[in-house]
């Protein structure tokens, strides 16, 4: 049974938490659909000792002696950590399906909505967040998908936490941050400066320039005609990492624009989940 605590204030919510040994998990409220129990949960960051929010979507049926898996869904530009929950879209749909019919535990963070891109401040949260759910959870995988800047955020973490990550979805993303150009003043803000002013940040968080770090199995959808988020550069890596590692689909629709429907999106993460579990992970 799900615990449920009650947090008035950041100091009671860090005693609580210190005393409970759940890393700072703080379920605030809960609701439930048809395969999940629903949790609006928070956190302290270690980063800044600000709370941030997430939501846990715990499979009814699972056994609680047994593993499970972790499928962390990263929303998109604009939007915060309900998108994955609530959202009928397909991208939406797919990762709730596919989680329902595997057993998994859905992990939606806010990672610094409404506007992340995976800036230092997110990459910290996200650390910490599959730490907590290690010691709360006996977690057996970790996958990370995200769509349009989720799938962007989805690529920057795993390059630069290939330890934390057993498989990856990116739906619609960039995987080269230096070149980009929309969104420009959220993705400074998130990264600490421009291009000119922090062009470390851009770079690192530029999966393109890690493909080696890719050991995973790895999937992406691409839309040829894509203006929000164009394919070239998560082509490039997908074809890159594809010389080392064999576990990697691209998905690529020549007339597809910024979405991808139910069938790709599930395809996509069913190829991640069978690979993963081939590999033992």
């Amino acid at each position: 049974m799900t615990t449920i605590i009650r947090c008035h204030n950041i100091l009671h919510f860090a005693v609580v938490m210190s005393t409970l040994c759940l890393a700072l998990t703080c379920p605030r409220v809960t609701a439930a659909d048809s395969n999940f129990v629903i949790e609006d949960c928070a956190f302290l960051a270690q980063h800044d000792n600000t709370e941030q929010a997430y939501v846990l979507m715990v499979p009814k049926a699972w056994d609680q002696s047994m593993p499970i898996s972790i499928l962390i869904a990263l929303h998109g530009h604009g939007s915060d950590r309900w998108q994955f929950v609530r959202q009928p879209r397909d991208e939406c749909r797919a990762v709730r399906e596919v989680a329902a019919e595997n057993g998994m535990l859905i992990v939606a963070p806010d990672y610094r909505a409404s506007t992340s891109w995976m800036g230092p401040a997110a990459e910290a949260d996200v650390v910490q967040l599959v730490q907590q759910l290690k010691i709360r959870f006996p977690v057996d995988r970790v996958i990370v998908c995200g769509g349009s800047m989720g799938g962007t955020a989805a690529l920057t973490f795993t390059a630069i936490h290939p330890d934390l990550v057993d498989g990856v979805v990116a739906i619609n993303g960039t995987a080269n941050l230096v070149d980009y150009e929309r969104f420009q003043d959220a993705i400074a803000q998130s990264f600490g400066g421009t291009k000119q002013e922090v062009p470390d940040q851009y770079r690192k968080r530029s999966a393109k320039f890690a493909p080696e770090r890719f050991t995973m199995p790895l999937a992406a959808t691409t839309g040829g005609k894509d203006e929000v988020v164009p394919c070239s550069s998560t082509l490039r890596l997908l074809k890159k990492v594809s010389e080392h590692n064999k576990d990697v689909l691209s998905i690529h629709r020549p007339n597809g624009g910024h979405s991808t429907n139910l069938a790709d999106t599930r395809k996509a993460l069913e190829f991640v989940l069978k690979a993963s579990a081939a590999d033992g992970k």
